[in-house]
């Protein structure tokens, strides 16, 4: 029977993790003999081993490998399955709408303003992330719907409609020769030896190539663009965390980014489909 319990999963997960019975029993809150007694009767009723056990300690087989990528998507989907199922249950709670910290801004407030003024319209609490976190919070069922950017963010297996289209700028350092200019090129900002671009992580975690600083917050790149280390280019309207150390430059031949409204195509709450029709609304009205 290849019917896997939640708890077994979790019980797997954390010996593949941890690669010690003893420290994933500590982790689990449980003694060691039944976890053990527990794999054992996953590998049997699976027919693979999952691990192998030496005196030096436990390792992932191949099949082990399967089943820890397998089981955290599964375990992930199932946590997702209840946030939402509990949010569902309360007819009162806020819609949650998660976006960058920074990002969209004007976009954000004229769409809370046309929220406001429909009548009976549910309360939007805003998620405040960093880059690239939006996906992640709607497939885990901790936000309802997101602003996002293409071509930017992951939006494989979300709907969305999108709603505004602009241009990108350089920030600089405020003291740097590249302020002083009325517009920049691509070629201009990739290749100042005293200016790298900073470097964001990909979907991964690991990080391109290149000279430029490692960053994951919005406030570490401000300050390190305030001193002078590194430059970015982002959308237009993300200028609304920009620092007066900072100068924004237009980048007249980078590629027109694409602010959207996207929610996962699971969702049937009436609340979702309203706020995606106003927005919509607000912005054709606009165009």
């Amino acid at each position: 029977m290849d019917d896997l319990e939640t708890r077994e999963l979790r019980y797997f997960v954390a010996v593949a993790e941890e690669l010690h019975f003893g420290r994933a029993a500590g982790r689990l809150g449980i003694a060691q003999p039944p976890l053990s007694r527990a794999i054992a009767r996953l590998e049997r009723r699976l027919g693979v081993r999952l691990l192998d056990r030496d005196r030096r300690g436990v390792a992932l087989t191949d099949a082990g490998g399967v089943l820890l990528r397998e089981a955290g998507a599964a375990l992930d989907a199932v946590a997702a399955a209840a946030r939402r199922t509990r949010r569902a249950g309360d007819p009162k709670r806020p819609l949650v709408l998660a976006t960058k910290a920074g990002a969209s801004h004007e976009v954000l407030r004229q769409l809370l303003d046309a929220v406001a003024s429909e009548p009976e319209a549910p309360p939007i609490e805003i998620l405040l992330c960093e880059v690239g976190e939006q996906a992640r919070l709607l497939r885990d069922g901790h936000a309802d719907v997101a602003l996002m950017h293409h071509p930017y963010d992951d939006l494989a297996g979300f709907d969305s409609e999108d709603l505004y289209v602009e241009g990108q700028v350089a920030i600089v350092p405020a003291g740097h020769p590249l302020a002083s200019l009325d517009r920049l090129t691509l070629a201009d900002v990739q290749d100042v030896p005293d200016l790298p671009i900073a470097r964001w992580p990909r979907l991964d975690g690991s990080y391109p190539d290149g000279p430029g600083p490692e960053v994951r917050t919005q406030s570490q790149l401000a300050q390190l663009v305030a001193l002078g280390r590194t430059l970015l280019v982002i959308p237009a309207s993300s200028r609304a965390w920009q620092w007066p150390e900072h100068v924004a430059v237009p980048v007249a031949d980078a590629p027109e980014v694409t602010t959207v409204i996207a929610w996962p195509p699971s969702s049937r709450s009436l609340a979702v489909a309203s706020l995606v029709g106003v927005a919509a609304g607000m912005i054709m009205s606009a165009t």
